[in-house]
């Protein structure tokens, strides 16, 4: 599987030392197999002036065997409370590759209603299934970088 991480730089060798942790899926190196998803994550470096690099990484699909792995195939309730409790710095999980729709800006939107208690989970979760569809890989451990992320290269958009 073809994915792609957008950056400012070239990203030859992907590391957790230099990644959030209270985003979506926890603490990882973030990647999508869709390309457009990748240029609209590398817009925000544009638009502060910086240069935007969208990196490119074979995939070795073995680890979804061999790993401890958790898709979430839409936005649901039990998506809603994994983002939540990794945006509280709750998470306590120990996958090694996280999957599932983003939380974008109007996603964290619904969210943010949810937690501010002007929409309970039930409307949240309706609210959500109206998102245009998109998709992230949350790589979580530093063996799963190491052996099943391969590095192509990268472009300068």
């Amino acid at each position: 599987m073809i994915v792609y991480h957008g950056s400012y730089v070239e990203v030859s060798k992907p590391d957790l030392s230099h990644s959030r942790k209270n985003v979506d899926f926890g603490q990882g190196f973030y990647t999508t197999p869709l390309y457009e998803q990748a240029e609209k994550w590398c817009r925000k470096f544009k638009d502060r002036g910086k240069t935007a690099i969208i990196n490119k990484y074979t995939f070795d699909e073995k680890a979804f065997e061999q790993c401890k792995v958790l898709r979430f195939d839409a936005y649901s309730e039990e998506w809603l409370d994994f983002i939540l409790n990794c945006r509280r710095g709750m998470d306590s999980s120990e996958y090694d590759i996280v999957m599932g729709g983003v939380a974008n800006d109007k996603v964290f939107n619904t969210v943010e209603l949810f937690f501010d208690g002007l929409i309970d989970k039930m409307e949240a979760i309706k609210r959500l299934k109206y998102e245009k569809p998109n998709f992230q890989i949350a790589f979580r451990t530093s063996l799963v970088l190491e052996r099943y992320l391969h590095f192509e290269g990268s472009e300068q958009l």
